[in-house]
């Protein structure tokens, strides 16, 4: 698995969901095309992980914070797609 900025993508993709890492075209700049690939790839595993996860039926602030984390990484994945399909590399 590649390192990017000195993290593996599952620690990156971590701190995108928790919100310390924003991602934008210029930080996608750095990608290569396979990695760019991969980090879409682990994007959706992880959104996947976190939706199998039990659901805090009464925990107002846990419910908060899941969404929050999918909707992160949920407009990550729209960044990377629409980067993506401006420099036509294909993700899937």
């Amino acid at each position: 698995m590649p390192n990017v900025r000195g993290k593996s993508l599952k620690a990156l993709i971590r701190d995108v969901a928790e919100g310390y890492v924003a991602v934008n075209p210029l930080f996608l700049k750095s990608f290569d095309n396979e990695t760019l690939k991969e980090f879409y790839i682990e994007i959706s595993k992880i959104q996947v992980e976190i939706r199998s996860e039990k659901f805090p039926n009464n925990d107002i602030q846990a419910i908060r914070l899941r969404n929050m984390k999918l909707q992160r990484l949920f407009g990550a994945t729209v960044v990377i797609k629409n980067f993506a399909r401006d420099r036509r590399i294909p993700l899937i």
